[in-house]
């Protein structure tokens, strides 16, 4: 039970406090009183210094990620705002509500890494009874896809899904498709929004299972007198970036949680839709799945 923010620009290194503004960045990182089990991001950016060869390393790659992740409340953690002014040519952020019970460990938390991709999931995939996927051992899971991903949660069991379908040749969208439609043959009502990242490409899926908010959902945000905020948990919206000219340069994603305006630009993700984006080039379009 999470909140999800991810973007990708046209090539430029661009801060999530420039995305955003600085008010909203600020109401995203407030959203951590409630999503207070932690925190992580990834972002995308070319090296500042380049490595050599030459005292034993190979050369560097033209891009990388950073990437941070603890299980201190976002809204205490002062690396926050470091991240928050670091621009970046694409970025995943993530605050963690923990479900099922599963641990708070650093193992679990979010973006995870893994093949050069970062990945961020808001969800609980459990059965009718409660019964979280990591603790079904008849779930076929590939091992090693699994290992790779450094989890121990159902998001990385989700993950790893999607690595398979990578490993057998499907383009990123397709993989992360064909995953939710896997994992739907035996959870249907689970929630798979989700956001993934590679050197290339940026996709953002809305794919929940119940539209409705859980009332086990409600109950928490009641308890901090805020029980209204999270009548639109499932809901995620995005926003075109524009350049200095005025000219489309990227997109922003966002699960529900602060000020998203129709009249700033923010659209609503159709549910079972994805943005697929290129934070090379900005270009992004809303496909199916």
């Amino acid at each position: 039970m999470c909140r999800l923010l991810g973007y990708a620009t046209a090539g430029i290194n661009r801060s999530l406090a420039d995305i955003l503004g600085e008010s909203a960045c600020q109401d995203f990182r407030e959203l951590s009183e409630i999503h207070n089990d932690g925190w992580g991001v990834a972002q995308l950016s070319d090296p500042a210094s380049q490595a050599f060869a030459r005292d034993g390393g190979a050369p560097a790659p033209e891009t990388g990620t950073k990437l941070y992740k603890s299980t201190v409340v976002a809204r205490r953690d002062p690396l926050f705002t470091e991240f928050a002014a670091d621009p970046a040519r694409g970025a995943l952020w993530h605050l963690r509500l923990a479900s099922s019970n599963l641990p708070l460990i650093l193992e679990n938390q979010q973006p995870f890494f893994a093949n050069g991709l970062s990945f961020i999931h808001n969800g609980d995939i459990s059965d009718d009874d409660g019964v979280n996927i990591v603790n079904n051992p008849h779930y076929p899971v590939n091992r090693g896809a699994f290992l790779s991903t450094g989890g121990r949660s159902d998001s990385a069991i989700f993950f790893s899904v999607i690595l398979e379908y990578i490993a057998f040749g499907f383009a990123l969208d397709e993989a992360v498709a064909q995953a939710v439609r896997q994992l739907r043959q035996a959870y249907p009502k689970s929630s798979y929004n989700c956001m993934i990242q590679s050197e290339d490409q940026f996709i953002a899926l809305c794919a929940a299972g119940r539209e409705v908010t859980s009332p086990r959902i409600v109950e928490i945000y009641d308890q901090y007198g805020k029980g209204a905020k999270a009548l639109d948990y499932r809901v995620v919206r995005y926003r075109a970036l524009h350049d200095d000219a005025g000219r489309e340069a990227g997109v922003v994603v966002a699960s529900s949680g602060f000020d998203q305006r129709a009249e700033d630009g923010w659209q609503v993700l159709g549910n079972d839709h994805m943005i697929v984006a290129s934070n090379r080039t900005g270009e992004f379009r809303v496909r199916s799945i």
